[in-house]
């Protein structure tokens, strides 16, 4: 599988769990401060080639 269509695969994951966490979680005031660099999905993309790699 290619980097980038694992990335795809992750991000969409990324956004259903966004979506649910969301809806669960309404209410709960979020962290202030700079957004982070990467995002979820990217760091989920590197975490998971990383641990496919040899």
């Amino acid at each position: 599988m290619s980097i980038l269509k694992l990335f795809c695969h992750v991000d969409s994951f990324c956004q259903w769990l966004a979506t649910w966490e969301y809806a669960k979680l309404l209410g709960v005031n979020r962290k202030r401060g700079p957004a982070p660099r990467l995002s979820f999905s990217e760091v989920m993309t590197i975490l998971i080639h990383f641990l496919q790699s040899h």
